[in-house]
């Protein structure tokens, strides 16, 4: 009876240690670049896409250019809401800060603190009225004003077959530029260039 207890043990041992080997996932180091496309949902490649896309078209705008040739000055953009309307979860913020990374290092284009960016720089130079060198310590009220507001907002339209093995989701991302100091429009765009079919043996969504 001992003999047969301590087997069952060693039996029982056996398949949890098999159990938990099966269980351990397999992960794959691939380049950040490389198109992965695993549910069919909003992804990476999506935002590089989109991001680029706009960006390139926005700062090809003939009236950005001619702000810079009408004031001889770099435009200033902020970045303000950016929706997500669609039927999924998309942090628009990864989006936006792609966005702006792809500006800056146009060098067409600067860009200054969002509004919930601001509230925190300005506390910090409060805070250096008080206990910073009066060398170091960072003037209030020299900010630099934003000319261009961007904001934009991303959709999806859905599609799908009736037997329900086969759907499509196209995205639509828009951004407009606003002129600030006079509320209008001097640039939209959008990107539908995202359309994905997806099959399988049932299709939910």
């Amino acid at each position: 009876m001992k003999k047969l207890t301590v087997r069952i043990a060693a039996i029982a041992s056996v398949l949890v240690f098999f159990a938990s080997c099966s269980s351990t996932p397999k992960v794959t180091r691939v380049d950040s670049d490389t198109q992965t496309d695993l549910s069919g949902y909003w992804n990476d490649t999506d935002v590089r896409i989109v991001a680029e896309s706009l960006i390139t078209d926005c700062l090809a705008s003939p009236r950005v250019a001619q702000f810079k040739q009408r004031t001889g000055n770099t435009p200033v953009f902020i970045i303000g809401t950016f929706r997500n309307d669609s039927d999924e979860h998309i942090d628009t913020g990864i989006i936006t800060k792609r966005m702006e990374a792809a500006i800056l290092n146009s060098g067409k284009a600067e860009f200054v603190a969002s509004s919930s960016e601001r509230d925190e720089i300005r506390t910090e130079r409060q805070e250096q009225q008080s206990w910073a060198s009066e060398e170091s310590a960072k003037a209030l009220a020299n900010e630099t004003g934003a000319d261009f507001l961007m904001i934009g907002s991303v959709k999806t339209i859905v599609d799908r077959s009736r037997d329900g093995k086969t759907a499509t989701r196209t995205y639509f991302v828009s951004a407009e530029l606003i002129d600030v100091e006079t509320n209008r429009k001097i640039w939209i765009g959008e990107n539908n260039a995202i359309k994905k079919v997806i099959s399988t043996a049932s299709v939910k969504f």
